[in-house]
């Protein structure tokens, strides 16, 4: 007991090297392990069966099959899992699958504890629109669907009223993710919802009616929801929504927004992403009337401005803010806001991806006041910024786990060292940005050469890190820098000038990466793989796509060395050929995906 709670501490990762070390360390981590909501995902393979048993041992209660279908292999896979794991498990997955109805009840009524289950992409199941139409199977059904709480719907193209009734009948409080016909009354006044062509608004609204009491979340994305569906969607009595989500919604307009907001004020989570109708008004609309909201994710708004962002220092609960594609954005708004500490929201997670307006001074700022909650960082291609970005996200936000900078192509060495620049680079700098009216003004550019610079190694506790195409990063700043010890997840991709010296220090610096992409880094060679494979021996997921340099000799490396890889992408490394992948695949543990692309040929996928 005593080393299971030790090990409860640990990150994952890290207590799956505990396990290693002798029989009671195993099962103390297998203990720990089961406190977590782990997903196991297991493909419909022969290799697959000998695993069940001990993951019935751990009492594995989360599982998502793969690549099920009508072969015997599936129909074993299925077997073992209802004799194995059926009993407690909680949460199941079947997405994507063509799986049978006769092989689906037969694993349904094992699970009498689910409180989880997604069939979203599952066609084969309602093709015929005879599932659960017996009598005797329903009342089984609606017994093994007691505590079902969560099911997923969404990409069922033949999904009927007749079969939404059956399922959900069995099923007791949430629906999420259908896909919907949005005729409003398709029954012309009728009460019979039973059509066995199309699911229809008027039998959801008929569902919400009966569940109003017990439902709490709802996702209608890509449906063609109207003002009417709306206004009565949202006064349905009874029902007040926590979580809504509505991306890509395309006729979803900004008086509908209103009408939730006013209806449904006890919302804490909203995603109207992709809702391409929507302006400033429907944001203005979110921060008078859900004051409760914690999420708000406003992705793709390409309509949405600086002045949809007045009234935000009423949402003041808000810790996750989404505002990524939003190209008329620059955070001016946001930044009045956070610069008073009376206003300011407690943002743990902040993405600013793809808003080409954001400027350093907004960063600068945004920085100092968020300094204390913000854990998340999303400012991928905000190709304006620059090192005085970076050297503030590094002097005032030391506790960020995630930053990703992707494609912010004016950082340089200079800026993730926490280094003032030669004159010469800095004059150059300057003289850019006084060409730019939205960039620092004259006062904030000196005050940004004053602020202490730290470099981006002041970031501790980053887990991951996303530097792809920053293209002017070199050997100086990524030997020097990257060395995190807890970065599960790095990407250095497209950067064409590191070496294998900066492929050396990230492995021996930041030794529980679990991910790594350094696609497209052509100076890297066999050497420098040879040199690191033995200081990444938890990576799962490489990706050294277009390093034209490699040959076999890195492939041995990695087979030797990371014997916890799943998958591996070579597509368009020249020096390999299929002979060597063939020979890789041999020498490592069962479930290791290979992608490779050969010149003249398609993309090749291998799983052993």
């Amino acid at each position: 007991m005593v080393i299971t709670h030790i090990l409860s501490f640990l990150p994952i990762a890290d207590r799956k090297e505990a396990s290693l070390v002798n029989h009671t360390w195993y099962f103390a981590a297998q203990d720990s392990l089961r406190q977590e909501n782990i997903l196991y995902n297991i493909p419909a393979t022969s290799t697959s069966l000998a695993a069940f048993e001990s993951l019935a041992r751990r009492r594995v209660s989360c599982v998502s099959l793969t690549s099920l279908d009508g072969s015997t292999v599936s129909r074993d896979v299925i077997q073992a899992v209802s004799c194995h794991l059926g009993p407690h498990l909680q949460s199941l997955s079947l997405r994507g699958s063509s799986l049978t109805e006769t092989s689906f009840l037969h694993l349904l009524l094992a699970c009498p504890c689910l409180s989880s289950l997604d069939l979203s992409g599952c066609p084969c199941l309602f093709m015929s629109g005879t599932l659960l139409s017996k009598p005797e199977t329903i009342g089984q059904a609606r017994e093994a669907l007691t505590n079902l709480q969560e099911l997923n719907l969404a990409g069922l193209r033949y999904l009927s009223d007749l079969s939404f009734n059956r399922l959900t009948g069995c099923a007791p409080r949430l629906v999420a993710r259908c896909h919907l016909t949005f005729e409003f009354d398709p029954y012309r006044g009728s009460s019979n919802y039973n059509s066995t062509a199309l699911l229809s608004f008027r039998n959801l609204l008929r569902f919400l009616k009966e569940r109003a009491s017990s439902l709490r979340a709802l996702d209608l994305s890509g449906t063609s929801i109207t003002l009417p569906a709306m206004r009565s969607l949202v006064q349905v009595e009874g029902l007040r929504l926590q979580e809504l989500v509505l991306q890509n919604c395309r006729d979803l307009s900004n008086e509908a927004v209103s009408l939730l907001c006013t209806h449904q004020p006890h919302l804490t989570a909203l995603d109207l992403t992709g809702c391409s109708e929507l302006s400033d008004r429907a944001t203005l609309a979110v921060s008078a009337g859900l004051r409760a909201l914690q999420s708000l994710r406003l992705g793709k708004l390409q309509r949405l401005t600086d002045g949809g962002f007045l009234g935000i220092a009423e949402l003041r609960s808000l810790q996750n803010l989404d505002l990524s594609e939003c190209s008329l954005v620059s955070g001016s708004e946001l930044v009045k806001v956070c610069s008073s500490p009376e206003l300011q929201p407690n943002l743990a997670s902040l993405s600013f991806a793809f808003c080409s307006l954001l400027r350093d001074s907004s960063v600068l700022s945004l920085a100092r006041s968020l300094s204390p909650s913000l854990r998340v960082l999303d400012l991928s291609s905000c190709v304006s910024i620059t090192n005085v970005s970076i050297q503030a996200i590094s002097s005032h936000l030391p506790q960020l786990i995630v930053l990703r900078l992707a494609w912010c192509k004016e950082l340089t060495d200079w800026g993730l060292l926490g280094a003032e620049e030669p004159r010469e680079e800095c004059n150059h700098r300057r003289e850019n940005l006084e060409q730019d009216p939205k960039a620092l003004s004259d006062s904030s550019w000196k005050e940004s050469q004053k602020q202490p610079r730290a470099s981006l190694q002041a970031l501790q506790h980053l887990q991951e890190l996303d530097l792809m195409a920053c293209s002017k990063l070199t050997d100086t700043s990524i030997t020097k820098v990257i060395r995190f010890p807890a970065l599960r997840q790095l990407s250095l991709s497209l950067l064409p000038e590191i070496t294998d010296a900066s492929l050396v220090a990230v492995a021996r610096g930041c030794q529980s990466l679990e991910q790594l992409s350094m696609s497209h880094c052509g100076k890297l060679t066999d050497k420098g793989f040879m040199e690191a494979a033995g200081s990444l021996r938890r990576l799962q997921h490489f990706v050294i796509s277009g390093c034209s340099q490699l040959t076999c000799q890195t492939l041995m490396a990695i087979s030797r060395e990371c014997r916890q890889l799943k998958s591996l992408d070579v597509s368009m490394c020249h020096g390999i050929r299929m002979a060597d992948i063939e020979l890789f695949q041999v020498q490592l543990p069962l479930q290791t995906c290979v992608h490779s692309r050969f010149v003249g040929g398609a993309d090749l996928s291998f799983t052993l």
